[in-house]
């Protein structure tokens, strides 16, 4: 009996054609973290709308709309271009570009002005309206802004972005200290809910220290900040708190990160606006001798 198939495909010269077989992208089991370079998926914790961050070089990620839009209707210093999975500022010769989503977020006070982007920066915050009124997106809480200790239902006091001081590195972090999410990504492929502040680790404490990015800067002058210091728990807790990971994935190393970490490098003159002269607290009550007290929380 003959077989019927046909003779593997050969070059002119006879040599035989050798099929390169493609291959998805994956990244090495064997890495601590499997985030590619490429835009990760998020909602903008002020507006709820969805963003993408992008690594921009050795400097802080950026948050970009998940859309390009038409390189006529963005401003010149507004555009962006993504190159091999990293951001950079300035257009790239085509009529398409990215935008950073701070220009059109709707959960600005003061829009910037441009007309060209009016229309989505609208259609924005109808959607964030949209998200709050179906549960989905609760903004954020306003900034470390105490009532007066004359009321009598008092709310909490405490910074939204506070001052982290660990590894001797001082940073601003996106959410409250109780509230800081782990990054890993858990079986179902989902972010972690976790928190990393546990009754069952070292807690910091909250300082007053002058207001200075590091030790050995000039501070501010007649400025003082609270910071929260992890300077006093072990080494191997400081880490895990800068990985921004719960004690349990702390411990598995091999999880993923699904997120990047929130991480700020704290600047005393960028942000000012973040420096409270006061330590937090439970509440600000008085007692019947008129004097106010607080209850200290991290």
């Amino acid at each position: 009996m003959r077989s019927t198939s046909s003779p593997a495909a050969r070059y002119w010269d006879g040599s035989p054609l050798a099929h390169r077989v493609r291959r998805s992208l994956h990244v090495s089991p064997d890495g601590v973290s499997r985030l590619l370079r490429c835009g990760q998926g998020d909602r903008c914790r002020e507006c709820g709308n969805r963003i993408e961050w992008y690594h921009r070089g050795a400097q802080r990620p950026v948050r970009l709309h998940p859309h390009e839009l038409s390189a006529a209707r963005v401003p010149a210093g507004c555009r962006w271009h993504v190159s091999s999975g990293v951001a950079y500022r300035g257009g790239d010769g085509s009529s398409w570009c990215r935008l950073p989503h701070a220009v059109i977020c709707p959960a600005q006070d003061v829009p910037p002005a441009l007309p060209g982007l009016a229309g989505l920066r609208r259609s924005l915050a109808v959607n964030t309206r949209r998200l709050i009124d179906a549960g989905a997106f609760a903004p954020p809480p306003a900034s470390l802004d105490c009532p007066a200790p004359r009321r009598e239902n008092s709310a909490v006091c405490r910074p939204a972005r506070p001052i982290v001081q660990l590894l001797h590195v001082r940073y601003l972090a996106a959410r409250p200290v109780d509230e800081i999410q782990c990054v890993a990504r858990t079986r179902r492929r989902h972010r972690c809910t976790s928190v990393l502040l546990s009754p069952d680790s070292p807690v910091g404490v909250w300082r007053l220290v002058p207001a200075t990015a590091a030790s050995g800067q000039l501070a501010l002058p007649a400025a003082v900040m609270a910071v929260y210091d992890l300077s006093g728990v072990p080494y191997a807790e400081q880490l895990r708190w800068r990985a921004q990971r719960c004690l349990q994935h702390a411990a598995i190393p091999t999880f993923a990160d699904l997120a990047v970490a929130d991480w700020e490098p704290f600047d005393p003159l960028r942000h000012h606006e973040h420096i409270h002269n006061r330590l937090p607290a439970h509440t600000r009550r008085p007692d019947p001798a008129g004097r106010t007290h607080q209850e200290a929380r991290p």
